[in-house]
């Protein structure tokens, strides 16, 4: 045996062939053997495998060696047989139906020639490609592994979706996912997935699978596809796209969890080199420290919400050792317990426990150590503060383990808000029966029986009542104590209480003295689960004093309709927009309508804009405090002249203090109101009669300055000497005399005349200008210094300037005739009159002021009476003050007299109008 038999035997594990060839080869019983010449030609060829090849041997010529190989191995033949003699030569040769044939040999001499023996290592080489793929997938396996291993939590679905790239990369899988079992719900769903650019999405992240992948077989791989057989679990081959799939699971001490899902994929044909064992390491990488980091996520969100729990109810674990010497305490329990650490001595646990509960706690400690018995107690925590209310926790404890793992382990709960909600409804049920006993009500249940309401329970507010115990209300005594009227009202209101579950009914019932008491009965019934009744619970109320007061109520109500219908004053109720919601007769007369018609009707349709708006304005500063008001106010009547109202109103408010409705009362008033007007008129003739001195000098002043104009113009004429210039000048002084007369005609018309209806916006100071107009020149005439103060400022008060004029001339001519007749008496006496004016924010005041000596104390309060006055009989009428009251007290205003240190000081206070 040669040296190269022994080499190739050791390679392939199998012995050369043994002896000497004859000079013509035989018929081997394996591989390929060829005799070759020196140069390498084929001369003859022998053994099983050359029925194989794509090239056979021709029988005239030989066959150039380099002509069987594929072009890649003919690099291995170079040169001349005896060149590779000693070398194990690694040949391809094209075999038929395009399949190469993978032999090994090695070259010897024989005889002239040289014999290549050849033998098939196809398996060898597929053992070896199988190994190093092997080798890859652990190796890639090892690095997913190590990848999802060390990886953070945040970057974990970037990296498992870059693993599942690289496993669809290596081994050409369109579509590959991940699938997890989700626990909770028990449906797969995948968590994630990978297909390539050019291939159609069979899956998306989160998809929910359900459960059909519980069909598959978990022990191992499945193949799913035509090629393999109709997979009979249709519902999982339609993940697949009804095309070839393979799914590789993964399974731990829980059993199957996760799948390794490849779609589109003929994994035999694809990687046939990869085991099933292959593609489960391969699965197990990805998937085991997946779910190991997803748990221990899980596990990690569940230790913070036990955390969170336990800090929101107050609440941790404890736990005693079996040397029993300390107590360890969860962290948030020792936080809220306010200790330093959690592991304490049990004697410093049992100190901060209520002394009023301490010795029990520890009793029960010691019979739960020593026998078992579960602990459960309330118990009260010492307070650091002595003012705060010790706080109230559960404590439960048991025994676990055994020997000398045995150990007390329990918790501890705030139970204060529960303890404190006992108290408050241990109060509440105590006042409660208080009240039920001592409630003026009667408070009953009656028990649902067979279709029927049977008293079952009366409060004690029933004997003094109607002097009855229960026995004395049995259904058949209660219904006789009923009214005979009122016993059919009774039973329709029991069966209105079993049909709608509620009812509210009144009637009489009969006490144990024989007299009846009007009783409000209000009930409601009580249904199970199943909406079957079970009981009524109700309250009778005593109204019989309120029953009988409501019927004299409505009597007197009847009275008050006929009262109102039947009044001669106006009675109406109306909205804060002025419509009308009632109206009585005379109201509907003085408007020309039926009284069903006033409802709904404006009552500010007659008004004027002005009186509209003044009337709103009236109603909105009613108040619950000051719910009235009066006024006198103007309308147009169909068909008639202005009418005067005195008007009422009473503002109705809400809870909130908001006016709903006004109740209002009216008289006519157009009679006296006209008489007023005449009163004034007939005042203001008599003030102008009294003024006629004045005024024919008023008129004679401009006269005379014209009559010696004209006597001048004359004498000229007469003369010759008559200038332009000068007839210009003495025509001029003759025209602003005329002027002058004609204002003063003119002013004595408009003062004459009646005033306007309605009151309007003026400035006071016009009505010192019209009243100096009408008396300063005869005042100077007689003697008499007026002062008169310029009024720096703009003001506007409401009324009538006219009105006003008639107060200012009244003050002044009695002003005047007071002094007159002081120096008569007094020959040395300078008589002055002084008018100014001055004002604030809300107010405008005329002051009319003179030097003759003041009015007498006694005779102050009664200056503003009608037809009182101190002049001579004959002279005075009495009734200038008394007018010129009423009329700034119409205009809202108030005159008043006062005496100073030189004589009478008359006030004029007017309010100064909004629009100012």
């Amino acid at each position: 045996m040669t040296a190269g038999d022994n080499l190739f035997g050791r390679l392939l594990k199998r012995a050369p062939l043994a002896g000497d060839l004859p000079d013509v080869l035989g018929a081997p019983a394996t591989g390929l053997h060829l005799y070759l010449d020196g140069e390498g030609a084929v001369l003859q060829m022998a053994g099983p495998l050359r029925l194989l090849l794509a090239q056979q041997m021709p029988h005239d010529k030989p066959l150039p060696l380099h002509d069987l190989l594929l072009p890649h191995s003919t690099l291995a033949i170079e040169g001349r047989p005896q060149e590779w003699q000693g070398l194990l030569l690694d040949l391809d040769f094209p075999g038929l139906g395009e399949q190469t044939l993978h032999l090994r040999g090695w070259a010897q001499p024989l005889g002239n020639g040289w014999l290549l023996q050849l033998i098939d290592i196809a398996d060898l080489l597929s053992e070896r490609q199988q190994a190093h793929q092997r080798e890859a997938c652990q190796g890639i396996a090892g690095q997913i592994s190590k990848q999802l291993r060390s990886c953070s939590l945040g970057r974990l679905p970037m990296v498992v979706s870059d693993q599942l790239q690289i496993i669809a990369q290596r081994w050409q899988i369109p579509c590959v996912a991940l699938a997890l079992l989700n626990e909770q719900e028990q449906v797969w769903q995948v968590h994630c997935q990978f297909h390539a650019h050019d291939a159609p999405g069979l899956w998306h992240d989160g998809q929910r699978l359900g459960t059909p992948l519980d069909s598959l077989n978990g022990t191992g791989p499945q193949r799913l596809g035509a090629h393999y057989g109709q997979y009979e679990h249709t519902r999982v081959q339609g993940l697949f796209g009804n095309a070839e799939g393979f799914a590789v699971p993964y399974s731990d001490d829980r059993g199957v969890m996760a799948w390794l899902l490849c779609g589109f994929y003929a994994v035999d044909k694809t990687a046939p080199y990869l085991t099933d064992r292959d593609w489960l390491m391969l699965a197990g990488a990805l998937a085991g420290p997946l779910l190991g980091r997803l748990r221990e996520q899980q596990h990690q969100l569940q230790l913070e919400r036990l955390e969170s729990l336990q800090t929101l109810l107050g609440t941790g674990w404890w736990e005693i050792g079996s040397a029993g010497e300390h107590i360890q305490l969860a962290p948030t329990l020792a936080a809220i317990l306010q200790q330093d650490s959690s592991k304490l001595t049990l004697e410093h646990w049992l100190n901060l426990i209520h002394p009023a509960d301490r010795e029990e706690v520890r009793s029960r400690l010691q019979a739960l150590q020593m026998h078992g018995e579960i602990l459960d107690l309330c118990v009260r925590l010492h307070p650091h503060d002595a003012s705060q209310a010790p706080a109230w926790y559960r404590l439960q404890g048991q025994v676990s383990g055994t020997g000398d793992h045995r150990r007390l382990a329990g918790f501890m709960l705030d139970i204060s808000d529960i303890k404190n909600q006992q108290q408050l409804a241990a109060a509440a049920h105590a006042r409660l029966d208080n009240l039920i006993a001592s409630s003026p009500a009667v408070i009953y249940v009656q028990h649902y029986v067979e279709g029927a309401l049977l008293p079952a329970f009366f409060s004690a507010s029933l004997q003094p009542l109607l002097g009855w115990s229960l026995e004395d209300c049995d259904a058949g005594a209660l219904v006789e104590r009923i009214h005979p009227d009122d016993r059919a009202l009774y039973f329709e209101r029991t069966r209105q209480l079993l049909r709608e579950g509620s009812v509210r009914a009144r009637y009489r019932l009969r006490d144990s003295r024989g007299d009846y008491h009007w009783l409000l009965d209000e009930a409601r019934l009580l249904r199970n689960d199943l909406g079957l009744p079970v009981e009524a619970v109700g309250l009778w109320l005593d109204v019989t004093e309120a029953t009988l007061a409501a019927e004299q109520v409505r009597q007197s109500e009847e009275r008050y309709r006929i009262l109102v219908e039947d009044s001669p004053a106006m009675i109406c109720r109306y909205r804060p927009d002025l419509i009308l919601t009632f109206g009585n007769r005379p109201l509907a007369t003085y408007l020309e309508c039926a009284p069903e018609e006033l409802p709904g009707v404006n009552l500010g349709s007659w008004m004027s804009d002005v009186q509209r708006a003044d009337f709103i304005e009236r109603l909105a500063l009613l108040t619950p405090e000051s719910p009235v008001s009066t006024a006198e106010i103007n309308l147009q009547l169909p068909g008639r002249e202005h009418a005067w109202w005195v008007w009422s109103d009473r503002g109705v408010f809400d809870e909130h203090g908001k006016l709903i409705e006004v109740q209002a009362v009216g008289r006519d008033n157009t009679e006296v109101r006209r008489s007023q007007q005449q009163l004034t008129q007939s005042a203001k003739m008599a003030t102008l009669g009294e003024m006629a001195t004045g005024l024919a000098h008023e008129i004679n002043q401009p006269l005379n300055v014209m009559r010696m104009a004209i006597v001048n113009v004359q004498k000229r004429l007469s003369n010759g000497d008559v200038q332009i210039d000068y007839l210009t000048d003495k025509l001029n002084r003759i025209d602003a005399q005329v002027q002058r007369a004609a204002k003063v005609v003119d002013h004595m018309r408009v003062f004459g005349r009646r005033s306007e209806i309605e009151q309007q916006l003026f400035n006071p100071a016009s009505a010192i200008e019209g009243t100096l107009s009408l008396l300063a020149e005869g005042m100077r005439g007689k003697g008499v210094d007026l002062r008169i103060s310029e009024t720096p400022f703009e003001v506007q008060v409401r009324g009538y300037v006219d009105q006003l004029e008639q107060v200012l001339i009244n003050l002044m001519v009695n002003a005047r005739d007071a002094l007159l007749g002081k120096r008569e008496s007094e020959s040395g006496f300078k008589p002055w009159i002084s008018i100014y004016a001055e004002r604030d924010e809300e107010k405008v005041r005329l002051w009319v002021e003179d030097n003759g000596g003041g009015i007498d104390p006694r005779l102050l309060e009664r200056i503003f009476e009608p037809f009182f006055t101190t002049k001579p009989v004959g002279v005075g009428t009495g009734l200038g003050l008394s007018v010129s009251y009423g009329i700034i007290e119409n205009m809202g205003g108030h005159l008043s007299v006062r005496n100073s240190a030189d004589g009478a000081r008359f006030c004029i206070e007017l309010p100064i109008a909004p629009d100012d």
